[in-house]
């Protein structure tokens, strides 16, 4: 095997990093001699000090879990990409956020509960109507009592992975209520007081299963930016979320649309829209107008008929095909062991799909041949 010429400062390793380090040293060394005979006047030592350098630095890369993508560029090891203090600032600055998340989470006004021992909220909270956050998830809780809206305070109703069954007109009443997370219930229905939480600016109702409309009211919900309405069984955008005319992130994913609304392009702020695992046939050319849009994923096992400009490399969208391959659900049973499992399988695809979309934003500068991704699914 011949060592890469030293005419460069970054050297190729990929083909040595099998190779023990003394063989390395001996060979370059080597190389460092043929140079010397042919009149180069560098000293065999700087080739050694080298490959000693990229050493340690793709060990260290190693022992961090830095793939190998992010320092071998074209096949030479590129030292000068700070890359270890760059994944050391995200790694503290990581640690900080989570200090500061369990500093929050201590406050005063937080209220926090878990586990399958809760079949309903404890007695005492109803005198705590200074709170501002409740963080429940993952209890046995079916019912938000009505005196929720003693709550006037309240921006955060994080509630998911409970058996909440409905939720009281009285939630209407919060005023500065800026975030709601049913995700994962057992919801059939929103209550239209929902409509007048004139501040929210996130919902999230995914996962619930059977939830199939949103009222006409949420339409004055001017101030949305998030919608989460995947898994559920919906047959059409809500007219609703198209007078959200500032929301930014819709998924509508895992539902039974076959076809989406002309006047799609009324969400002129959108920029994530999340299709896949419907039944959609075609996509309308309503769609090139949505000029913010930066990721639409679709499925394309139906998908027949779009527009080619959605996947035109000189657009900053991000356009993924995915082929699924959907679990058999025939001769199932609606046991509440089938309700159970299928919310837990939605849930991972949900976090597989979350995992896989951070890392193509990630990837701001790929290649335009990888802007449409296609692959297999299969749960």
């Amino acid at each position: 095997m011949l060592l890469p010429k030293w005419d460069t400062k970054w050297s190729c390793l990929t083909s040595l990093l099998s190779e023990p380090y003394g063989k390395l040293v001996s060979r370059s060394t080597k190389h460092g001699r043929r140079r010397r005979q042919k009149g180069w006047r560098k000293a065999p030592w700087r080739s050694t000090f080298w490959i000693k350098e990229e050493w340690d630095f793709v060990a260290e890369c190693r022992r961090k879990g830095v793939p190998q993508a992010e320092y071998c560029k074209n096949g030479f090891v590129d030292t000068s990409t700070r890359l270890l203090e760059k994944i050391e600032r995200n790694s503290v600055s990581r640690q900080s956020a989570r200090v500061k998340d369990r500093d929050k989470r201590r406050s005063p006004f937080v209220f926090e509960l878990s586990g399958t021992q809760w079949k309903e909220l404890p007695d005492s909270l109803k005198e705590q109507t200074h709170l501002k956050e409740w963080y429940i998830h993952s209890t046995l809780i079916q019912i938000i009592p009505t005196y929720i809206e003693l709550f006037q305070a309240m921006k955060i109703l994080d509630l998911p992975k409970n058996q909440i069954t409905c939720l009281p007109a009285e939630i209407g009443r919060l005023k500065n209520l800026k975030e709601l997370n049913v995700s994962f219930n057992h919801l059939k229905s929103i209550p239209p007081e929902l409509g007048d939480c004139e501040n929210l600016e996130r919902l999230d109702c995914s996962g619930n299963l059977d939830l199939m409309d949103l009222p006409f009211e949420l339409s004055n919900l001017k101030q949305v930016t998030f919608v989460d309405i995947s898994a559920n069984k919906f047959s059409s955008v809500p007219i609703c979320v198209l007078r959200m005319c500032r929301l930014q992130w819709l998924d509508i994913s895992s539902n039974n649309l076959s076809d989406l609304p002309q006047d799609i392009d009324r969400l002129e702020e959108l920029q994530g829209f999340l299709l896949y695992k419907n039944k959609l046939t075609y996509l309308p050319q309503a769609m090139l107008n949505l000029k913010k849009l930066t990721l639409l994923v679709v499925s394309g096992d139906h998908l027949v008929e779009f527009p080619t400009a959605l996947c035109d490399a000189s657009t900053p969208l991000k356009f993924v095909s995915l082929v699924d391959n959907p679990i058999d659900k025939t001769g199932c049973q609606d046991t509440e062991d089938t309700v159970e499992s299928e919310q837990d399988r939605q849930h991972f695809d949900k976090e597989f799909m979350k995992a896989y979309i951070e890392d193509l934003k990630e990837r701001e500068a790929v290649p335009s041949y990888t802007t449409k991704v296609s692959f297999s699914l299969q749960l």
